[in-house]
């Protein structure tokens, strides 16, 4: 009986040790294992930004230009021809605007969702002025009619809604920087 306890004695002193050893090695290989998984993920998270900061700058670009070439005073000089009357200027003024907004709908993708509601929100407000201006001009009357009427309307107010844009895109791109 004393041998079986000796050995069971023997068993435990070497076993309990080698316990310990593997617990501590075990745990850490797994701390080892958790911070490399850690620093791959760092590296991926770097390596995808590196990636698309290029094209965030190039979409906030992009929504800059748009927003230029939306505003009813570039929009005017680009379309307007004297063989206009006021609605056909209206409704080319119209269809330019949704014309550059598509093209430049992927940009969505690499802002923010508050600023694209922001872009919308000002493509939407110049067709609305548009809108708003048409209604004072005949529609027979002359496109220059029609452009004065609206560089009078931009003249009364003092910030348009492309102007809050430009300045949104301004502030969310200088985060990037």
């Amino acid at each position: 009986m004393i041998d079986i306890l000796e050995v069971l004695l023997e068993i435990v002193k070497l076993t309990v040790p080698a316990l310990v050893v593997f617990a501590t090695v075990f745990y850490m290989f797994k701390t080892y294992n958790e911070n490399q998984q850690q620093l791959r993920m760092i590296e991926l998270k770097q390596t995808n930004q590196n990636l698309s900061f290029p094209l965030k700058m190039q979409a906030y670009e992009r929504l800059a230009l748009f927003c230029e070439r939306i505003s009813l005073h570039n929009l005017i000089l680009r379309i307007r021809n004297e063989n206009m009357n006021a609605a056909d200027l209206k409704v080319a003024l119209m269809v330019a605007i949704q014309q550059e907004y598509e093209h430049n709908i992927s940009q969505q993708v690499y802002v923010s969702e508050n600023l694209w509601k922001i872009i919308s929100f000002a493509k939407n407000d110049t067709i609305n002025v548009i809108n708003l201006v048409s209604k004072t001009v005949d529609t027979e009357s002359s496109s220059l009619d029609m452009s004065h009427a609206i560089f009078r309307y931009l003249d009364e107010v003092r910030q348009t809604s492309l102007d809050t844009a430009r300045s949104a895109i301004s502030q969310e791109a200088s985060t990037f920087l």
